[in-house]
């Protein structure tokens, strides 16, 4: 047996390197990351990663409808009220060979969020699942639960529609993420104290920016800012637009990498955009990622090019089985790349 085997005898789950975690965020719900989610784990899985999509939404789960399992057996709800600690045992096999799910149906209605001990507990098993790849889709908001899991590691993305209430909500948000992450590298109880007057924009000491906060800290304490601009360096949000139609909404994420270079201090990476396309419906009406029914379309495309460039970047090496390429829907064709289905559109504009 591998390094990379499940032993099922024994319930013991032996990996090599820890599973790369990808949270997967936007601030605000309706702007598809359930669906970049389904699509980009399918993606990933029939290139022959092994990949678990895990719904950490227990408030509106719906992963698991978008991936095609209707009635989970079992869900992360389990882990939260303390019934189950093996992640291992509540994900689900998918139609898509290489892709297993934990959902987060049934939750506790009456306190559906876990504790941030268990929070905590939850980041490292997540680490620990028999998985290339697990990607974690996130709730809508800037809640405690829901930036914990956002700053899990270093490859969290935000999904943005480029329509002025989700860019609004998406720079709230990474602005949430900036300084939460903040407040937990600093060692200072002083300089956290300030972390957390300046998260208030009318504080009344005039921090309005991150830079401002650094001089603050850096007056108080030089080690704490050395820390800070660490900190800063470290925080590489990616950045995906979904939902295009128009030249000036790919330029979208190119408008808001410079303002969280300008703003914030950090550098964004804009992994790519998904065009608007009639075939999503479809494919969400059939409970099947768009990438799986429907290759040849253009949200197929684009979704593939972004799991190419996660790929990528991140230098995860596959230890599944490479899938057959997908047949498009309503035809005999197959593709003949799981990350093609037709020629590369090119770089970014």
């Amino acid at each position: 047996m591998s390094s990379y085997e499940h032993d099922e005898s024994s319930g013991d789950s032996r990996i090599g390197p820890a599973a790369r975690l990808i949270p997967i965020g936007g601030g605000k719900g309706g702007v598809g990351k359930s669906f970049i989610v389904a699509n980009l784990s399918a993606a990933l899985a029939r290139a022959g990663f092994r990949v678990v999509a895990v719904d950490g939404d227990l408030e509106g789960a719906n992963l698991h409808t978008c991936v095609g399992v209707p009635r989970p057996a079992t869900s992360l709800a389990e882990f939260v009220a303390l019934r189950e600690d093996d992640l291992e045992k509540l994900a689900v096999d998918t139609p898509i060979e290489n892709l297993r799910l934990i959902a987060a149906t049934d939750g506790n209605l009456a306190s559906p969020q876990p504790s941030h001990s268990r929070r905590v507990r939850l980041s490292r098993e997540l680490r620990k699942l028999s998985a290339d790849f697990v990607l974690l889709d996130l709730g809508a908001g800037t809640h405690s639960a829901v930036m914990d899991y956002f700053m899990i590691g270093h490859d969290g993305v935000v999904v943005i529609a480029p329509e002025p209430t989700s860019v609004e909500n998406a720079y709230a948000f990474l602005r949430a993420a900036f300084y939460r992450r903040l407040r937990l590298a600093m060692v200072s109880h002083d300089v956290r104290g300030i972390v957390t007057l300046a998260m208030d924009k009318r504080n009344d000491r005039g921090i309005r920016t991150p830079l401002d906060l650094l001089k603050e800290i850096q007056a108080i304490d030089s080690a704490e800012g050395r820390r800070f601009v660490e900190t800063m360096r470290a925080f590489r949000p990616r950045i995906i637009i979904n939902d295009v139609r128009t030249a000036e909404d790919v330029k979208l994420g190119f408008s808001i990498r410079s303002v969280c270079r300008k703003y914030f201090g950090i550098e964004a990476d804009y992994l790519g955009y998904v065009n608007h396309d009639d075939q999503v419906r479809r494919s969400l009406r059939a409970r099947r990622p768009i990438v799986d029914i429907y290759p040849r379309s253009d949200a197929s495309i684009y979704l593939s090019r972004i799991a190419r460039k996660l790929i990528a970047t991140t230098g995860v090496v596959p230890t599944g089985r490479r899938a057959p390429a997908p047949t498009p829907a309503g035809t005999g064709e197959s593709t003949a790349d799981p990350l093609a289905g037709r020629p590369n559109p090119g770089p970014l504009p």
